[in-house]
């Protein structure tokens, strides 16, 4: 991912989808950075759990995505590869 340069305002208005089974995972609630003494660098990005009753509560529940499962941020979607979990 190089050199794209993007505000978290800008980045919480885009979808977050994951391409192996094209669910719409929700739109990003806060970011994991690792801050160096010069540089700060995204480890991963945070999307709301499922929501419970019916799509009326929200869950406890968050979902982190780390950085190498982005796999493209785009003008409307970040389009993210988490494979389904094993049961």
């Amino acid at each position: 991912m190089g050199g794209c340069v993007t505000t978290f305002s800008e980045m919480r208005h885009k979808d977050v989808i994951n391409i192996c089974d094209g669910a719409r995972l929700g739109r990003i609630c806060d970011l994991e950075l690792d801050i160096d003494e010069c540089m700060g660098q995204l480890v991963a990005i945070v999307v709301p759990g499922p929501c419970r009753l019916f799509g009326i509560l929200k869950s406890d529940e968050e979902l982190v995505i780390p950085f190498h499962c982005i796999t493209k941020f785009g003008d409307d979607v970040i389009l993210v590869n988490i494979p389904p979990a094993k049961t």
